[in-house]
Parts: structure tokens; sequence; C-alpha cells
């Protein structure tokens, strides 16, 4: 937190005592416990079937939340009173663990074709800062593998000396890294969080022979676990089902060399060029066929006459090795990035019906695409997979707001994950959802054209699908996790709660609840409504601030919810900081319904 101010206060008029069950928990526990003071497991069934939507909740599923409870709270054996009291009753509700907002469970088919998925994607996942002066390190990549990305990025140079490969920003004063180490922390992390498929995209600058050790180290870090599609040109893509555990690789595919060794020079040059689709610093997208030969091609492709060589049998020899360097390196690619033939936009949104690829398009690029060819945005992300990257002019690893991308279908929407800000929480939000594996399903309208054949439009105003109430009730934790420092009576805690959606342009919205003065256990109390016309790309955003009226208000922790996973009922709702990262103890307690 910002200041000084909320993370202290526990002097004077500041209370912190635990508050005591709501006025509604009582009305609830009043009313299942049939005006008793315990409630039975038969009780708490009836309770959870009705209020938090659990249809089909057992007796034994009753009792082992039960027995739970009563555990925590009092050491009790599952031998011993099997009823719950009211102070019991709210620590269930009020529990992270026992009653989530969305389930901890993989609950969506994962069977289909990976173009049926948003694919939680990190951009320039080496860096460990900026993209112009921060290290290059495995340990970004680590973190974001961890914490379920299935989508890594390598930018592959040729080191120094030409005769071996780095990953780095390209022209930029980042410190490389070796890509082997990054290979084996990909290896040794990329199943810790999730068993589905982990991606690695390749932008390479380099020569045949670098091409060719880094198909070997590719290989043999691997082994196994590497997809080798059984065509060069997949009609359709595998599923992430089908792919589990497996690592993939996608780039362009390099071109062959002609015969000649002048020939050889100039095709690596274009051969580089047209392996980089990405964001090589100096360089827009529309600026991706500039030679490069001056800056990265060794002396071996050099074209001046007097490099050339006298024997015949060394000119076959050279062939020979590059020609096996680059095949070695093109049979390793398990999903193909590459654009249609012509120059202009559009044509790289063609549909080919023999064949499925990934094509990259900046933000920028991106977005000019949606203005003019929204809806055959949408129809190329049905069976190919669309991936979009941060604007050059994000020096300090910003991010754009990824609902553009996904309400087109954009199935790789690649994020600086070092990049802290509100565009990062929503797309941890996005991909809390099915058990954080990685791979979202996206909703049916976007893969599947209406009965006259209608793609889906994101521009069309849409009637309202669905409307969600949500209840703050209130919050809890923060003097558990905020350092405890000496304050005055003067400032204590005024804590407020923002509360909104994220989502297509008709649904965003927020609101907040009233100031909750001189207390470290707000109670609130408050709901609001919202009407959503596309509830399946909704996130519900939940931010607290503790209102400073001197300064800019304090930040008090923040989380985001996929609405389309988001369980009725009263949920405890934990809390994260500005990073990302899960407090122990700050959590909210609200409730859902869906109408």
């Amino acid at each position: 937190m910002g200041s000084c101010r909320l993370y202290t206060c526990f002097a004077g008029k500041s209370r912190m005592t635990e508050a005591g069950p709501l006025r509604e928990v009582k009305e609830m526990f009043n009313k299942y416990a049939e005006g008793g003071t315990h409630m039975t497991a038969e009780q708490l069934r009836l309770f959870l079937v009705e209020v938090q939507g659990h249809v089909g909740t057992s007796m034994a599923e009753a009792q082992q939340i039960m027995e739970q409870v009563l555990q925590r709270r009092h050491h009790l054996s599952k031998f011993a009173r099997r009823s719950l009291t009211l102070d019991d009753f709210q620590h269930y509700l009020f529990s992270t663990d026992l009653n989530p907002p969305i389930l901890n469970q993989v609950l969506q088919d994962m069977r289909a074709p990976l173009s049926h998925y948003f694919i939680f994607t990190g951009h320039n996942s080496y860096l460990t800062g900026n993209q112009l002066s921060s290290d290059c390190s495995d340990v970004p990549i680590i973190k974001a593998l961890k914490r379920g990305v299935r989508a890594i990025e390598l930018d592959l140079w040729p080191n120094s000396t030409k005769d071996n490969v780095n990953v780095l920003h390209g022209r930029t004063l980042t410190a490389p890294v070796e890509v082997i180490k990054c290979l084996r922390s990909i290896k040794e992390h990329a199943f810790s969080a999730s068993p589905y498929p982990v991606i690695i995209t390749l932008e390479d600058h380099l020569t045949p022979d670098l091409q060719a050790k880094v198909a070997q180290m590719i290989t043999q870090t691997f082994g196994e676990t590497l997809f080798y599609p059984e065509s060069e040109c997949l009609k359709e893509f595998p599923s992430p089902e089908e792919l589990k555990y497996r690592i993939i690789i996608s780039t362009k595919p390099p071109k062959e060399y002609l015969e000649t060794k002048s020939t050889n020079s100039s095709r690596y040059n274009s051969m580089n060029e047209n392996n980089s689709n990405e964001d090589t610093w100096g360089k827009d997208s529309s600026d991706v066929s500039v030679n490069q030969a001056d800056d990265e091609k060794s002396s071996d492709y050099d074209t001046s006459e007097h490099n050339q060589y006298d024997e015949d049998n060394e000119v076959c020899e050279d062939q020979s090795s590059a020609l096996y360097g680059v095949l070695a390196y093109r049979q390793l690619i398990g999903i193909h990035s590459g654009k249609s033939k012509g120059s202009r936009l559009k044509d790289e949104l063609r549909l080919e019906l023999e064949k499925v690829r990934r094509i990259s398009l900046s933000e920028k690029k991106f977005r000019k695409a949606t203005a003019s060819y929204g809806t055959e945005v949408v129809s190329f992300t049905q069976r190919n997979i669309l991936r979009i990257y941060p604007k050059q002019t994000r020096v300090n690893s910003s991010n754009y707001k990824p609902l553009i991308g996904w309400m087109h279908g954009a199935q790789m929407v690649a994020f600086n994950m070092q990049g802290y800000g509100k565009s990062l929480w929503l797309m941890h939000g996005m991909f809390r959802a099915n058990a954080g594996c990685g791979y979202v399903k996206k909703p049916d309208f976007l893969m599947k054209n209406g009965p006259d054949g209608k793609v889906f439009d994101p521009k069309e105003k849409l009637r309202v699908k669905k409307t969600l109430k949500v209840k703050v009730y209130m919050g809890d934790g923060w003097h558990l996790d905020f350092k405890q420092k000496m304050c005055t009576v003067w400032s204590p805690p005024q804590f407020y709660t923002r509360v909104g959606i994220a989502g297509v342009p008709a649904d965003k919205t927020m609101k907040k609840t009233k100031k909750k003065l001189n207390s470290w256990t707000p109670v609130w109390e408050e709901e609001f409504t919202f009407s959503l016309t596309v509830p399946e790309l909704a996130l519900l955003r939940v931010e607290v601030h503790e209102y400073n009226m001197s300064e800019k208000d304090d930040f008090a922790g923040q989380t985001c919810l996929p609405v389309f996973q988001l369980r009725p009922g009263v949920r405890a709702v934990p809390l994260f900081d500005r990073k990302g990262e899960k407090f122990s103890s700050v959590k909210l307690l609200m409730r859902f319904e869906f109408a």
C-alpha cells in the first residue's frame, strides 16, 4: 500500500475486534437451523443446495465441510460434536479455501483444437524489467510457468563470437542469457502449474549453423515431450488434451538454400528477416522486411568474391551443412507461423482450407485490422491462431487492454508479465478460470456462425442476456497482512470497495460502496446490479481502497474473476496485491446472484 496511514491506525478509536456475524448471515442461519442454536449436517446440505447452488450435494459432502470447520475452530475430531454454531457458520462462509468464488477444477472440454481456446501467453518472457535495458534471465520464465502461462517467447540471437545462441531483446541494452539455460528451466517447470502443453514461440535471427545448434539443444533438452506434427501442413490443430505434457515449437519455417554460395548469402539475409515477425527494437511491424545483413550475418556468409571457396567439394560441403541445419530446425516446428501471399493486411487474414497457421500482429496493427475487418478477424481465429503483442512504445513493459483481443477470438494475447497494472489484473482474472490451467475455451459464438452464416460482430449492439447482482458484505485481514507501525488516532482507516465489469464496451462499468470509517473489518452490505450483453467474456473487477483526503487513495487489494465461472451464493473472495500475489488474510465476503 502507498502510505503509512493504511499500514496502521491501531490506536484509539480504530477498532481491531473481529466483526460479529452479519445480519443476513444470522437470518440464513436461523432459517436453515430452524430457529435452533446449532445447524446439523442435513440443514447445512439444504443451505448448500438452495442458497449456494450446489445441486446434488450429498450428506457426506456436507459432513466433510462441517468436520473441517470444527477441526479448525475447535480442534474437534470427527467423533465429537457434529453441528455448527452461528460463529462456525460464518467462519465457513468466510473461508477462502472452503467457500471460494470459483472452483479450482478444469470444468471445460479440453478435446477441441487449440484454436478453440484462449491461451495464457507471455511477451518477451525472458525480460526482468523494461524493454530497453533490463536483464534477460530464466527467472521470469520460471515465474510465468508457475503462474500457469502456457506460451513463452524467446528471441534468439548469435552471441558476440557467433558460435553460440543468446536470448535477448534485439538492438537494445538488455543483458543476454544463454538459450540453453532458458530451455532447461522450461523443461523443469513447464508443468508445475498445469499439465497442458507449453508453446515456445521463437523469434530467431540466426545463421543456419546456429539454427542447427538450437535444433539439437531443443531435441536433447525436451526429448520425447517435444511435439512433432504428422504433416507440415496441419488441416486442424490438435487439442490440449492430446498434447498434455508436450512442448510445442512455434515459429516461421526457414527457407532452404539455393545452390550457389552467393545465393546462400542472400537467402540467409532474407530468411533472417522473414523469420522475425515481431518487434526487433527500432523497427515497426511494417518495416520487418528491411535488410538486416550488415548487423547479423557472420563472415561465413560474406558475398564478396574474396570469400568464395576455391574447391567445389568445399562448396558442396557448406551447402549440405546449411541445408541440414535448415531441415533439422524446420522439423521441430509444431505450429507454423507465417503470412498469406500478398502485402495487404486483409491478405494476412485470408483463410486457407488446406492448412492452419499462426500469425502475429502488433497491438497497433491489430487495432487497425479490427477497425476495418472485424468479422474477418473473428472468422480467421475460428481455425487459425492469432497472436497479438504490445507496441514498441511500451518501453516500461506496460500492457494494452486484453478484451479487444478476446472479443475478436485472438487466442494468444501476449502480455509483459512484469508489467504490473490493471490490464495484467484482467489477464490474471481470465486465466483463473478452468483451474488456472492456462487454456480457457472460447465462447461458442466466436467459433460457430449463426444460422444464417453470420459471424459474431463485436461492434454490434446486443440485448441483455444475463443480470448479475453483487452484494459486498464486509472485508477483513488488513491488520494481519500489513506492517504495523505507530499512527495517531486522527488517521483511522476509511475503506471503500469498487466493483465493476470488464468486457465488451456495452458491459463495461465501475461502481463503489460508501466509505466505512474507523474499522479494520468494514461492513458495507451494499448491492450492485450489472446488465450483461456478453456474460461469456465478462470479468468481475473488485478493488478495495482506503480514502486519503490529502493524497491519492491508498490501494488495499484487488481481484478479477471470470463471470462465466462465478459460483452463485455467499462467497469468500481473496484479494491480491498490485503484482497479482495473493494476500495471506485480506478477503471480502460477497454474494453473487444471476438472473
